[in-house]
Order: C-alpha cells, then sequence, then structure tokens
C-alpha cells in the first residue's frame, strides 16, 4: 500500500490515533492562542503564536493534507513568524509601548471592528455550511494531494488567492504605520551634529590604538601603552574588566630601541 493509498484510506474514517492527536494539541492550540492575545511582550505574544501555527500544521497533516500542513510549519511557523520576532527583537518593542497609541482611538476601533469581522465571518459559514455533508478528500486527492491543491489553486480560487495576497500586503503596511513612532525635533541628530560633536574640545576623534599594542600581553583586556609608559584608557572597552599583570609582565622588557 502506497503512501496515497494509506491517506485518501485515513481521509474517509476518524481513527483513534487522530482523536488522540486532536484531544492532546487542541488544549495547546487554544492555549497558545490565549496567550498571543494575553501577554504584554510583543516577543512572548509571537513565541505563543508559533505555538498554535505549529498545532495547526500537524492538524492538516493527520486531516490527509500533508502539503498544506508543511506550508504551515515551514512558510508561517519556520519564516514569517520567526521573522516577526527578529523585527521585534531589532526594534526593540515592549510592553511600555502598547500603552502609546499613535493614532487616536485605534484600540476602540480595532475591538469593534474585530467582533463585527467575528461576527460577519460567523453568520457567512453558517449560512453557507448549513445543510452541507462532508465529502472527504477522495475526489480532490485522487491525483495527489499537492496536484489537487495547485488545480483548485489556480483554477476556482485564482482570483480569491490574489484578493487575499493584496489584504495581506495591506496589512503589513498598515502594521508598520502603526507601529511607527514619530520623533521628536530634538531627538533627531543630523551628520552636521554629529560631527561637531566629534570635534568637541576634550574628544578623541582620531583612531584609536588597538587592545594590546605595544603592551607587555596579547590580551583584549589589556590596555595599550602611552608613549610615556602609562596605559591608554581609550583602548579598550569600559565595558572588558582591566588583565591584571603580574610583576614579570609589567617590568619593562627594553625593546624600545629594537
Amino acid at each position: 500500500m502506497t503512501l496515497a493509498t494509506t491517506v485518501l484510506a485515513a481521509a474517509g474514517e476518524v481513527t483513534t490515533g487522530e482523536k488522540w492527536v486532536f484531544f492532546l494539541l487542541a488544549p495547546v492550540a487554544i492555549i497558545g492562542a490565549l496567550g498571543m492575545v494575553i501577554a504584554r511582550n510583543a516577543v512572548h505574544s509571537a513565541l505563543w503564536l508559533v505555538l498554535t501555527m505549529l498545532s495547526l500544521g500537524v492538524f492538516y497533516i493527520v486531516q490527509a493534507g500533508p502539503f498544506i500542513g508543511m506550508v504551515q510549519i515551514i512558510v508561517y511557523t519556520g519564516a514569517i513568524m520567526m521573522l516577526f520576532l527578529f523585527v521585534l527583537m531589532l526594534v526593540g518593542r515592549d510592553a511600555s509601548d502598547s500603552v502609546i497609541e499613535t493614532l487616536r482611538g485605534q484600540k476602540v476601533a480595532a475591538i469593534i471592528l474585530g467582533v463585527g469581522l467575528a461576527a460577519l465571518l460567523g453568520t457567512g459559514l453558517y449560512r453557507a455550511l448549513q445543510g452541507t455533508v462532508p465529502a472527504g478528500l477522495d475526489s480532490a486527492n485522487a491525483n495527489g494531494n499537492v496536484q489537487g491543491i495547485a488545480s483548485l489553486l489556480f483554477t476556482k480560487y485564482v482570483y480569491i488567492f490574489e484578493v487575499t495576497s493584496a489584504l495581506l500586503i495591506t496589512a503589513a503596511v498598515g502594521a508598520m504605520i502603526l507601529a511607527h513612532r514619530e520623533r521628536a525635533e530634538g531627538e533627531r541628530v543630523g551628520q552636521v551634529a554629529k560631527m561637531r560633536e566629534r570635534f568637541q574640545p576634550g574628544n578623541y576623534p582620531g583612531p584609536k590604538a588597538g587592545p594590546g599594542v605595544f603592551a607587555n600581553s596579547t590580551s583584549v583586556a589589556t590596555p595599550a601603552k602611552l608613549p610615556d609608559g602609562s596605559p591608554a584608557e581609550r583602548s579598550i572597552s569600559p565595558i572588558l574588566p582591566t588583565r591584571e599583570l603580574t610583576s614579570a609582565e609589567i617590568a619593562n622588557k627594553h625593546t624600545e630601541g629594537k
């Protein structure tokens, strides 16, 4: 029995293993969804959503949809959500930013529109599926799961697919607009101001000596020596502790003329 035959046979009935997978992962998916909404930290919210997407991918695979299940795991969980996570970590959004509204009334409008959209989708699905008898995936997967998805996606649902892609792009642009923070005039520092600050009296605009230069040790925590023999404090990073040298290392090696 081939893999395709096994998948088609499993699509027509609910097996014991499928029930166990559902009862084990359904609470995990719900917990992840609730954690995404409740979490105050944006990074934690994204990680909770990853948990839910992983559970959904397993559900698709169990329901004789291996292609969409792997796409859910590889593309959405592995690529898009990791991209969101990296962007959040780079931007540095935290819980304090969530209380700042860049647009007045956006939270109230989001709640009202979200409830309205949920009611609209629920009513539409109820009316569309009322009296519908499940037909299974036997006919759709007759030539293979990937071939069946491609046939429907690029023939019957091609316009819906294009509209969905346009909505996703619009949502991405809207998210960037909502997350944008305007800087005050005093916070903007131009190149001219940076140059003047760099060359102000008391600063050191020239290149700094690297750690270990003209020193008695090659450690990056050993400061360079100035012409008078004193250590150069600017040669090492302030976050590195200065390496303590022994008396033999401190002693002059008389290598000035060599």
